[in-house]
């Protein structure tokens, strides 16, 4: 941030002492902070984590939060269903997980492509544990 700061104070050097520079100090000064701002939230956008076990009867969807804050689902295997909803969702190709009355999102951080390839993985996933349960 210390390089991006002078960098970005590079072309003020020649307006010291003017009455201009105080004019654009405060863009500058916004702008450090945007990218700072921006920064800081990627990282906390970072600590976002999913875990999900699929056992031959029984499902757990782990989510903690970036704030840290921790959300549970569970469901029995045999009644989950997953869906990809290629249009409609907050993503496209977005992928939920239907079972015990609720509907669980899971994977919206990944890109489409992962997504695609989430889907198949889950669906084989939730036969081979109908079969062994």
């Amino acid at each position: 941030m210390l390089a991006t700061s002078v960098m970005i104070s590079l072309p003020l050097f020649p307006l010291l002492g003017t009455v201009v520079l105080w004019g654009l100090l405060p863009f500058l000064a916004l702008a450090v902070w945007g990218l700072w701002f921006a920064l800081q939230r990627s990282y906390d956008n970072a600590n976002l984590h999913e875990a999900l076990v699929i056992e031959p009867t029984e499902i757990h969807l782990t989510r903690t939060n970036p704030r840290g804050d921790i959300q549970k689902w569970e469901c029995n295997s045999y009644w989950a269903q997953a869906e990809i909803h290629p249009t409609g969702g907050p993503v496209a190709h977005y992928i939920t997980l239907k079972g015990k009355g609720r509907t669980v999102e899971i994977g919206a951080f990944l890109s489409e492509s992962e997504r695609k390839t989430l889907y198949g993985e889950l669906r084989n996933a939730l036969h081979l544990a109908r079969v062994q349960g």
